[in-house]
C-alpha cells in the first residue's frame, strides 16, 4: 500500500504541550518536516528560548539548547560560530523576541548571522496568562490592557518582519501563517527557502508565522482562526519583504 503520510522523524513521541487549537503544534511539524526533506536532521541545532516553545527540547527530535528569555539568538550566534558547519535555528514567539529580545535579534540580523529564525507571532504572552505584547493589536485587550491596547499611552504594536527587512545582513524575511491548509504548504515553503539560504552561507534569515491564542483570547480555535484573519493580517500583511539568490536563482 502507497504511504500517503507519514510522521516525520523531526519530532519526537512527546505529547506536546500546547492548547487546543494552538498552531504551534503545525509549526513544529513543518520546520521538522522542512529539516528532515533537505536532509538536515542530523546536522541541525534547535535554540529554544522561554515562552510556550519552552519545552522545544523535548519535541524536536535534534539537539536543542534551551536559552533564556530573549536570548535564543545571542545564544544561536554563539553555537553557529563554534560550528559553522552546522545548521542552527531559533524558535521564538512575539513576547521573548520582540520585547526582552529585541537587541539580540536586531543586532543578529544586523551582524548577519548564518542562522535561521522562525518567528511566531500570536500578539500575546502565551505561556504567562495573556499579558500585552509589543505585537498586540490597538484596541486588542490582554490582561495588562484590559480595555484595549491604547496607542496614546502604550504606543503601536511592532512589525518585525518590516523592520528587520531594512538590515543588510538580514538577507530572506517573509511573513506567513497555517490557517488553512493552503497557506500551511506557503509557509513550509518559506520555512525550507530560509534553511537553504543558511546553508548556502547568505546570510540571516527569517519567518513570521501568525498564530492563534485560542486560551488568551476567549474563543474558540475556529472562532481563534477567524479572528486571525479578521484582525491580524490586515495590520500583519502575508509575503515576503526581502529575497535572496540561491545559485542564481531565486527559489
Amino acid at each position: 500500500m502507497a504511504v500517503v503520510f507519514k510522521r516525520t522523524e523531526g519530532l519526537t513521541q512527546a505529547h506536546t504541550h500546547y492548547c487546543p487549537g494552538c498552531t504551534h503544534g503545525i509549526i513544529h511539524r513543518i520546520v521538522a518536516e522542512s529539516l528532515e526533506e533537505l536532509g538536515l536532521l542530523g546536522e541541525t541545532i534547535g535554540i529554544v528560548p522561554v515562552g510556550c516553545s519552552v519545552l522545544g527540547y523535548k519535541y524536536f527530535n535534534m539537539d536543542t539548547q534551551e536559552a533564556s528569555h530573549g536570548r535564543a539568538p545571542a545564544a544561536a550566534t554563539g553555537v553557529k560560530r563554534v560550528h559553522p558547519d552546522k545548521t542552527v535555528f531559533t524558535y521564538q514567539g512575539d513576547g521573548d523576541l520582540a520585547s526582552i529580545g529585541t537587541a539580540e535579534i536586531i543586532h543578529a540580523a544586523a551582524r548577519g548571522e548564518k542562522i535561521t529564525t522562525i518567528f511566531v507571532n500570536n500578539t500575546t504572552y502565551g505561556m504567562t496568562g495573556g499579558q500585552m505584547a509589543p505585537t498586540t493589536l490597538v484596541g486588542q485587550k490582554a490582561t495588562t490592557a484590559q480595555s484595549g491596547r491604547n496607542p496614546e499611552t502604550q504606543g503601536f504594536p511592532i512589525r518585525v518582519s518590516e523592520m528587520l527587512s531594512t538590515l543588510d545582513g538580514a538577507v530572506f524575511v517573509e511573513r506567513v501563517t497555517v490557517d488553512t491548509p493552503a497557506n500551511v504548504r506557503k509557509a513550509k515553503k518559506a520555512i525550507k527557502k530560509a534553511f537553504q539560504v543558511q546553508k548556502a552561507g547568505l546570510g540571516f534569515g527569517i519567518v513570521e508565522v501568525l498564530s492563534t491564542c485560542p486560551t488568551n483570547w476567549g474563543l474558540s480555535p475556529v472562532d481563534a482562526l477567524q479572528w486571525l484573519r479578521d484582525n491580524m493580517m490586515p495590520h500583519y500583511p502575508l509575503g515576503n519583504f526581502k529575497d535572496v539568490e540561491i545559485d542564481g536563482e531565486v527559489k
